[in-house]
């Protein structure tokens, strides 16, 4: 099996089947986990499972994407108490190593409507589909060189060599669609002594004609991991997606957030 099938059966073992046996066939023993709540090792996880079932967790995956040994899900979590709340968005992180789930790492953040996000568009919807296979390097530079010069503040004024002026569909549910949008939100937080800022990316993923980073910054003062996903359309990003939260001090393993 490939990366993404390994990861896809592990998942479907995990949060749809309830199976622990299944899911140890996928997982290596020593399986880091990155999620700072649950305790790294395969064993914990697959000690969760009868409670994950009981509580009527559903799981909805909307995109995948992997890189050599890294899958990235981006899914939906309903009932998902045992995760935050009730419904969460949420980017999970894999490593396969030796046909087995190595590595897992993930960022959730409680799901608001498209009624209520400032682009009137959901946190999940969107473009699905991965094409443009053959840019794939070409598209995860294009976003290393807008993490580098925009995120991390280098040379932000170049925003517009690397963001589409004319479409940039907006899923992160604080923000307006298109760069107009973007910039009000941004100019809103900074006047209300929340300034975001990202430090330091950890990892890259692309496949086609989507790139997924995740990193770490501070949201005002509070650190803060920011998973993002990027779409690109001849050479310009049209689409972002996002989850964001606290990092915090206090995990229940050695490994941190990322």
């Amino acid at each position: 099996m490939s990366p993404k099938e390994i990861v896809l059966s592990a998942v479907v073992a995990l949060f749809t089947n309830f199976d622990p046996e299944a899911a140890s066939q996928l997982l290596k023993e020593n399986y880091i986990q990155h999620n700072p709540a649950v305790p790294t090792g395969a064993a914990p996880i697959l000690g969760f499972l009868p409670a994950l079932k009981q509580s009527g967790l559903t799981a909805t995956t909307h995109r995948v994407l992997a890189e050599g040994d890294l899958v990235v899900l981006h899914s939906t979590y309903e009932n998902a108490q045992a995760f935050g709340g009730q419904t969460m968005v949420a980017f999970d992180v894999f490593r396969v190593e030796d046909g087995k789930v190595a590595e897992h790492w993930d960022n959730l953040q409680a799901a608001v409507p498209a009624s209520k996000t400032a682009s009137g568009n959901s946190m999940t919807d969107g473009a699905t589909e991965i094409k443009d296979l053959a840019k794939t390097a070409e598209n995860r530079t294009l976003v290393e060189n807008f993490v580098h010069d925009v995120l991390l503040g280098t040379a932000p004024q170049k925003i517009t060599d690397y963001i589409s002026t004319e479409t940039y569909i907006q899923h992160n549910p604080m923000v307006g669609n298109g760069l107009d949008g973007l910039g009000a939100a941004l100019k809103a937080m900074a006047e209300a002594g929340q300034p975001m800022a990202y430090t330091k990316t950890h990892l890259i993923v692309a496949e086609g004609n989507f790139v997924f980073t995740a990193s770490e910054g501070k949201f005002g003062e509070t650190p803060t991991a920011f998973f993002d996903l990027f779409r690109v359309e001849s050479g310009k990003i049209v689409e972002h997606w996002d989850t964001i939260s606290t990092i915090p001090a206090q995990m229940a393993h050695d490994n941190g957030k990322f």
